[in-house]
């Protein structure tokens, strides 16, 4: 059953955090994830309106998303991201396939 990961980020340093981007796409190639969402045009239809950039970034299972969240190579990059960018991120089962 595929996950999903949904993450508000707030960049406070562009290039840093490309760098951090261009950094952790081969860890989500490994996971088998995919954007599905990145930084795209975003409307507000109900709640506060704190979103800055939108992501949204699907993996094959729970287990897929959690492993890759807790590895050690993402650690590494934890760090790095966190210095650039402050965020939330929110991870959902998706249903299952008919």
């Amino acid at each position: 059953m595929t996950a999903y990961a949904i993450m508000d980020v707030d960049v406070l340093d562009i290039e840093a955090y490309l760098r951090y981007q261009h950094a952790v796409r081969p860890l989500l190639e490994k996971a088998q994830a995919r954007y599905l969402a990145r930084g795209g045009e975003c409307e507000v239809l109900e709640g506060p309106e704190a979103s800055h950039c939108l992501l949204l970034v699907e993996f094959p299972s729970m287990d897929a998303l959690t492993d890759f969240y807790h590895s050690e190579e993402y650690l590494a990059l934890e760090e790095q991201r966190r210095a650039c960018s402050r965020s939330s991120l929110i991870a959902v089962r998706g249903l299952h396939d008919h």
